[in-house]
């Protein structure tokens, strides 16, 4: 043996020829060339950490790639050195071990020689990633969706990967995530390090993503300014805290559902993050008014969009608002069972709501007439006023507010049941020339009684009028309206199945000014006498008319519009009388270019009307043919081969 190795038994290097005479024998150990360096000590084997098979005289060994053998330190020092976007995509395809561990890379992290210039290269491909919504930001970043069974940590590694070299993500929404490998805080870590440049991020039920992983993107993501959490029950206020200390950039936050915040995650952002603009806050049950006034009076700068819905706060916070909310526009309160008049009393009064153009009050009980006169006397330029379900509103705080609010331009009632008749009249008799949009959905206390009420203040700024599933609103209250807003363009009387033909028709007999948009649908009483008054009054300016369900329309108001609506862009007359002959009328005028025709459930409508529907297909981009029973399969392919351009649902 030492004459083999040329060993002459002193503990020192041998270095000369080759181990073996054979080359082939040679080549059988990892990496040795002829010129190797071998130790062997005198009184220890050769420790081998390579796998040999023995077979006779020789041995050979195991054929294994040699760089899986090498630990995760050395492949993280090779992969950081990759030059291009393109190479490290391909690397993370080899396997998921080579993806994860190209995931952990910060960009900061890349190797860089000294005289390489960053030049994006225009030649790196993006790692494909699978189907997940992707589309280029205006502002030159990236954007991803993953939801359901999509959104993985592997996908998460995947997009911070293929993402590096194409200007960098710039927002991610995950809603949902894979049951069996959801995303965890490991996918979000991988976010964290591979795209710093990362700018809105919105969670949507990722029960598995906890404060660690928002940890790491307070880390790795400074330059994040919108934040949407909701039903993520494993965030804290730790979490929040660390967004809030390491993402100063902070612009808008949204929190739903997200039993562990609370009020020390709330002071942290009013601390933190000077740029706030927009605070929506949801059903958080550990956040009350401690939180919720130290984060407003924080952060009243700037703050401009707030929302506090289903919360445990009382009078203080709304007082807060009322002190301090001197740069808020728009203020959604939904759900605040705890608020008493006094608060929204209080909020008006304060004097700070100066710049207030939107107010949203859904489902609170402090909602009475009292505050809501307050309000209006003290937001001076509030523009758009929105009341759902204020049980406490009644017609004296409605005149009242409308008479103090001398800015408001639109008015929105839903299920205020103390709203009657006579509160709606008055109201628009004292609302000023701004008021330009009413709308009332479900309130059931109007109830269609003929008033002897003095006109001596027309409305004649208001230009749309909503009146959608009320049924006590009839024919005689539609007629006052009418002769007290005779300046109306939009008229939507949907769900209002007991008006009848003379209360529509007194309303067209006093409009000045030409209807632009009509919403008849619902109305199941009307007849082929008001569309014909309709065309004949209003043709001319007419541009949308929609009469879905008016079982008594028949050819007679298709021969009208054909005549009359010179502009008119989408008809709706599905579930009427109409049949193949008012079709053909239709289609041969030449003036009428629809846009959007819907016949759904026209029964009377057969393969007759073919060639009337080819002929409007020339100007078309809509066609509703559902649940027409009498137009075959082999019709509406023929439409569908003709009417390329046209979308046809069938």
């Amino acid at each position: 043996m030492p004459t083999l190795v040329n060993y002459s038994g002193d503990d020192d290097f041998y270095s000369g020829g080759s181990l073996y005479s054979s080359p082939m024998d040679l080549g059988c150990l990892l990496s040795l060339g002829s010129n190797a360096n071998v130790y062997y000590p005198s009184s220890k084997r050769a420790r081998i950490s390579s796998q040999f098979v023995f077979g006779g005289s020789n041995f050979e060994q195991e054929k294994k790639a040699s760089i899986e053998v090498l630990p995760e330190e050395c492949l993280f020092e090779i992969f950081r050195r990759l030059q291009g976007g393109k190479e490290r995509s391909s690397c993370a395809s080899v396997s998921k071990k080579w993806l994860m561990l190209l995931s952990s890379i910060r960009k900061a992290d890349l190797f860089k020689s000294p005289s390489e210039k960053e030049i994006p290269n225009s030649d790196d491909t993006e790692m494909i990633t699978g189907d997940e919504d992707q589309e280029l930001e205006a502002d030159g970043f990236l954007s991803r969706s993953l939801e359901g069974k999509k959104a993985t940590d592997v996908r998460l590694a995947a997009i911070a990967v293929g993402t590096s070299s194409r200007g960098g993500l710039g927002k991610l929404s995950i809603r949902g995530s894979n049951s069996f490998r959801g995303v965890t805080n490991l996918g979000l870590s991988a976010i964290a390090r591979g795209c710093p440049s990362l700018k809105a991020l919105s969670l949507w039920n990722v029960s598995s993503v906890g404060d660690e992983g928002l940890i790491e993107i307070a880390k790795g993501c400074p330059l994040l300014e919108k934040l949407d959490l909701c039903q993520c029950p494993s965030v804290s206020s730790k979490g929040l805290i660390a967004i809030a200390e390491g993402c100063p950039n902070l612009t808008a936050l949204s929190i739903e559902s997200c039993s562990k915040i609370g009020n020390e995650g709330l002071q942290a952002i009013g601390k933190f993050c000077p740029k706030l603009q927009s605070i929506s806050i949801r059903d958080c049950i550990l956040i009350g008014d401690h939180g919720v006034s130290s984060l407003l009076s924080s952060a009243s700068s700037v703050l401009m969009k707030v929302k506090l819905q289903a919360l445990n706060i009382t009078d203080f916070s709304l007082a807060v608002i009322g002190h301090y909310g001197k740069t808020i526009t728009s203020l959604v309160l939904s759900g605040l069972q705890n608020v008493s008049e006094k608060g929204f009393w209080v909020m008006g009064n304060a004097q700070a709501l100066q710049n207030l153009i939107s107010l949203t009050i859904t489902s609170c009980r402090g909602t009475t007439d009292v505050s809501l006169e307050a309000i209006g006397k003290g937001c001076t330029n509030l523009k758009q006023m929105c009341l759902r379900k204020c049980c406490f509103v009644s017609d004296n705080g409605l005149v009242g507010f409308t008479k103090a609010a001398g800015s408001l331009e639109s008015l929105q009632l839903e299920e205020c049941n103390r709203v009657t008749q006579s509160g709606i009249i008055s109201a628009l008799s004292n609302s000023g020339a701004k008021l330009r949009s009413l709308t009332l959905v479900k309130c059931m206390g109007i109830r269609d009684i003929v008033l002897g009420l003095p006109m001596s203040s027309p409305c004649t700024s208001l230009r749309s009028l909503s009146i959608r599933n009320c049924p006590g609103f009839g024919s005689a209250s539609l007629a006052v309206v009418g002769k007290l807003c005779p300046q109306l363009q939009n008229v939507d009387l949907s769900g209002l199945y007991g008006m009848t033909d003379a209360g529509i028709l007194l309303l067209l007999e006093s409009l000045e000014d030409g209807l632009v948009k009509v919403n008849l649908s619902g109305c199941l009483n009307l007849t082929d006498e008001v569309v014909v008054a309709l065309a004949r009054l209003h043709g001319e300016t007419l541009e949308v008319l929609n009469l879905d369900g008016c079982r008594k329309i028949t050819d007679a108001s298709l021969a009208a519009i054909a005549a009359h609506c010179l502009f008119l862009r989408e008809l709706d007359v599905s579930k009427s009388g109409i049949t193949d002959s008012g079709l053909a009328v239709l289609s041969c005028a030449e003036q009428v270019n629809l846009q959007v025709l819907s016949i759904s459930g026209c029964s009377e409508v057969s393969n007759k009307s073919l060639s009337s529907l080819k002929k409007m297909g020339k100007t078309l981009l809509g066609l509703n043919l559902q649940h027409c029973t009498a137009i075959s399969n082999r019709s509406v392919e023929l439409l569908i081969e003709s009417l390329w351009r046209c979308d046809i649902l069938a």
